[in-house]
């Protein structure tokens, strides 16, 4: 088999409230929309784009994912502004966030948080 060169262009995740969710990432990260219907939305994420799709109709309602972090996914915004600043801006709109961490010889200061359907998203920004 010949090599071939691969880049990830999408990441979609299968939600019960396309609505909510783009509203969450629009309003929240300021991500533009770049198709949408009914079931589905695309939003430019930078480097990536973000689909969100409607689950099928037998999983919808099944998971009441927003209490805890136990999915096996974490989506990284890297953010050009004071971590401490926006975690308490997404806070005072009730948004689930964890301490602010970093680790030894790590570039980066991190915050995970919690979207409305319990999809785990982190904050990234860089040591000034």
């Amino acid at each position: 088999m010949s090599s071939m060169n691969v880049s990830l262009s999408t990441l979609i995740l299968y939600v019960q409230d396309v609505k909510n969710l783009k509203e969450f990432y629009t309003e929240n990260f300021g991500l533009q929309i770049i198709e949408e219907d009914l079931n589905w939305v695309l939003l430019n994420a930078g480097g990536v784009h973000l689909g969100l799709h409607t689950m099928g109709l037998e999983y919808r309602g099944k998971a009441n994912a927003v209490q805890s972090y136990q999915n096996n996914a974490k989506m990284v915004f890297e953010i050009d502004v004071d971590i401490q600043i926006a975690r308490n801006n997404l806070i005072s709109k009730n948004i689930r966030m964890r301490d602010i961490k970093t680790f030894e010889d790590y570039d980066f200061w991190l915050c995970d948080g919690l979207d409305p359907e319990g999809n785990v998203f982190q904050l990234k920004s860089a040591k000034r």
